[in-house]
């Protein structure tokens, strides 16, 4: 699965419960127990399996990432910045000042 700008972000989320049934078919795991580890619906599952939902929210994609055994795997949507160069200045770490609200 390739996640382009093209795709809206409701085509993105059928993509990945298409991705999350294979992973929950090769785990031998049924959509009943996925319903039990996460506390959802089975319908709410089959849903997002077929692409019949659109919204979701993180907490229950994380949720159901954990089912699959995929939980880790979230580091890598945004992934962690190398420090900036920038931030550096004869060896001293550059401080951001902070202006007082008004």
């Amino acid at each position: 699965m390739f996640i382009s700008e093209a795709l809206a972000p409701a085509e993105i989320i059928r993509n990945l419960g298409i991705r999350f049934r294979e992973y929950r078919m090769r785990k031998n795991l049924t959509q009943k127990e996925v319903a039990e580890m996460t506390a959802m619906s089975i319908p709410t599952i089959y849903k997002f399996e077929t692409g019949r939902m659109t919204d979701m929210s993180m907490a229950t994609f994380l949720k159901l990432l954990r089912a699959i055994g995929i939980e880790n795997n979230w580091q890598t949507l945004i992934p962690e910045l190398p420090e900036s160069p920038y931030m550096y200045k004869a060896d001293k770490k550059k401080q951001r000042i902070r202006h007082p609200r008004k």
